[in-house]
């Protein structure tokens, strides 16, 4: 189960993605607060896996605290803000967030975050990446291999999209009715295809590429 610790301003918001994360089985609320002095208690206490920030701007205390924090608890951090995303960009360049998503996320894209990033990954959502990127060209030019990769056929696409949001081999042969057998052959085919060596590696490109969204 991955404990998820709430930040925002507002008491409606704070119930609201309370009750967003309470819809996943994968997931339980350990507490919320307004700031990160409301919460150093219940981080103490709970050590969550991930905190989910209601945050415009990274303002000093956010930095500050942040950086105390991760010497003891080691949150991952998901901020859901707004424009101008590159206010950011240092936060996720020193590995202070692990996810940033736009005020327009959807219920579905901050579940499939949260989960994502207590296994490790970062999650940028694409309207994010248009901000924190250099250009569309410099983009394909990082994110594609030497040799273009061969195509996924869907039945691996779907697999990907499982591994972007933390999913093991047995769950993904329980979802999709096949046996776990099966499910390391797409893995292993997916990696092949796209010339990588770890979960990781797959769904970074995979999201470059346009083939999932996280």
């Amino acid at each position: 189960m991955i404990r998820v610790l709430v930040v925002a301003a507002s008491p409606v918001e704070r119930a609201g993605y309370g009750a967003l994360v309470a819809t996943s089985p994968n997931l339980t609320v350990v507490g919320s607060g307004s700031d990160w002095e409301t919460i150093a208690p219940t981080l103490a206490l709970y050590h969550p896996d991930v905190v989910l920030l209601d945050l415009s701007v990274p303002d000093d205390e956010f930095i500050s605290e942040k950086l105390l924090f991760r010497e003891t608890t080691h949150p991952a951090i998901i901020v859901i803000t707004e424009e101008p995303y590159s206010l950011w960009q240092e936060a996720v360049k020193n590995s202070l967030v692990q996810g940033i998503l736009p005020q327009t996320a959807t219920e579905l894209e901050i579940v499939a975050a949260v989960e994502a990033v207590a296994t490790g990954l970062v999650v940028l959502h694409p309207d994010v990446m248009e901000s924190l990127l250099p250009s569309k060209e410099s983009r394909v030019r990082e994110a594609l291999p030497t040799n273009p990769p061969q195509a996924l056929s869907q039945r691996e696409i779907e697999v990907l999209e499982m591994l972007a949001s933390g999913m093991g081999n047995k769950t993904i042969a329980k979802r999709l009715g096949i046996s776990e057998h099966t499910v390391k052959f797409h893995v292993s085919s997916i990696f092949q295809k796209l010339q990588v060596s770890t979960r990781t590696e797959a769904v970074t490109l995979g999201v470059r590429l346009g083939l999932i969204m996280l």
